[in-house]
């Protein structure tokens, strides 16, 4: 079996969780023995699309005339299109109806969490649909490989600074909002934002965010997975306040780092994180306000070992088994194009 990992605009979008998702494929594939390329007009089996641009479209429909099976991998919903970029929730119902074209197209349909996948179920799309996680790299996301004196110098953190750090694009959805508000209300607490988005982009609530000037707010921009692996060893805990995901791997990897985490209590997390056993959870300013002081004060008591055994269960190997076993059954599938009802 050859799989062929399409992936649109990397240059755009390289940088994004769906680009951090296909380099995870590409070693989950290669852990299970499973050719691929990223090469559209070369040979393959299975074609596992991650994008929804038209070129995408038009790989599926051009695999479907070849005979070879369609694989959709749906990181993205409506749900999680909302509140981000300018003109979002205006064309979100537009989004659902292209997401729903797109996912049609596909043999079968992955998706990381069994909460993304009661969402795509509830737009009606006919196709099998797997949850899969995009799952987390053990070998790079290593506690005892991160640089924790080297994060706090760069930053200018003193060894007894509490420092607060989040991963994410600057836009709403991801909690940036929520996050530099809580910079204000704890002055003693140091708080740092890796990512980045082009501002011209996002409405004029995130622009005035990213630039607010408080002595313990840092926004670095993007950096690259050494830094970022450093800081998730340097920082006193790992918070992540977005307001919706289909399964968050940023989260993934601050627990592969044993960092202690407080995350929105949103819907994706319930199957598989529980507050106060893996994580922390909140749902209010005041109640993150509350667990931060908790966490780091020593009073809530840390849960990062339980946390890693998430991660654990992850990882790329596991990953690349549950990939193997969906592209099969999608071969089976197309095998049988024309008795499927949704055809």
């Amino acid at each position: 079996m050859r799989v062929l990992l399409f992936f649109e605009y990397q240059k755009l979008i390289g940088k994004s969780g769906v680009g951090r998702a296909l380099e995870h494929q590409q070693k989950a594939l290669a852990h299970s023995g499973i050719e691929f390329t990223t090469d559209a007009d070369g040979d393959f089996d299975v074609a596992h699309i991650n994008t929804l641009f038209p070129g995408s479209l038009r790989v599926s429909g051009r695999a479907r005339a070849l005979e070879k099976t369609v694989v959709f991998h749906a990181h993205s919903t409506e749900e999680d299109f909302r509140n981000s970029f300018i003109g979002s929730n205006w064309a979100s119902p537009l989004f659902r109806l292209w997401l729903k074209r797109c996912y049609g197209r596909a043999d079968l349909v992955i998706t990381p969490t069994p909460y993304a996948k009661r969402i795509l179920e509830g737009y009606g799309i006919k196709p099998p649909i797997r949850a899969i996680s995009n799952g987390v790299d053990l070998t790079f996301f290593d506690r005892k490989k991160g640089d924790r004196a080297a994060f706090r110098k760069k930053y200018g953190f003193k060894g007894g600074d509490k420092v607060i750090m989040s991963v994410g694009l600057w836009i709403e959805r991801k909690g940036i909002l929520d996050f530099v508000e809580l910079a204000g209300r704890l002055p003693a607490y140091k708080f740092i934002w890796f990512g980045h988005a082009d501002l011209r982009t996002v409405p004029a609530k995130v622009r005035k965010a990213v630039r607010a000037e408080l002595p313990n707010l840092i926004f670095p921009g993007y950096v690259g997975r050494e830094e970022l692996r450093d800081a998730y060893r340097g920082c006193d805990m790992f918070l992540f306040p977005s307001h919706e995901e289909t399964e968050g791997i940023a989260v993934l990897e601050a627990l592969a780092m044993n960092t202690p985490i407080l995350l929105r209590d949103i819907p994706v997390y319930h199957d598989w994180l529980a507050d106060g056993v893996h994580v922390y959870k909140g749902g209010s300013t005041e109640e993150f306000c509350h667990k931060i002081i908790g966490m780091t004060s020593g009073d809530l008591r840390d849960l990062s070992q339980n946390g890693h055994a998430v991660a654990e269960e992850r990882a790329l190997e596991f990953v690349g088994q549950r990939l193997l076993a969906a592209y099969t059954e999608a071969r089976a599938i197309a095998g049988d194009r024309g008795k499927n009802p949704w055809r």
